[in-house]
């Protein structure tokens, strides 16, 4: 048996990926905290980011822009750290 191979247009190729396949951050999303409009660069559950001490506006996933995905990075260094302390102390 033998098949027939059709190479696609590689333009056309990349479009259908663009469309189908890239995440929403790469799309252009705005951040879904409380009052900011910025562009997203990081997508983390909405869980996480509230028990950062963030308000987010939707449940389910969170989008973040870059000033609030550093300051989630620090609050929850913080809750790390005592979590770990807590688990330390014999």
């Amino acid at each position: 048996m033998i098949f027939k191979v059709s190479l696609i247009n590689s333009n056309h190729f990349s479009e259908l990926l663009q469309e189908r396949s890239l995440g929403r951050v790469r799309r252009g999303v705005p951040c879904t905290i409380e009052g900011c409009q910025r562009e997203a660069v990081r997508s983390l559950s909405a869980e996480s980011v509230a028990l950062a001490g963030m308000r987010v506006v939707r449940t389910g996933r969170a989008y973040l822009c870059e000033s609030h995905y550093r300051e989630y990075k620090r609050n929850i260094r913080k809750l790390k750290r005592f979590e770990r302390w807590r688990w330390s102390a014999a």
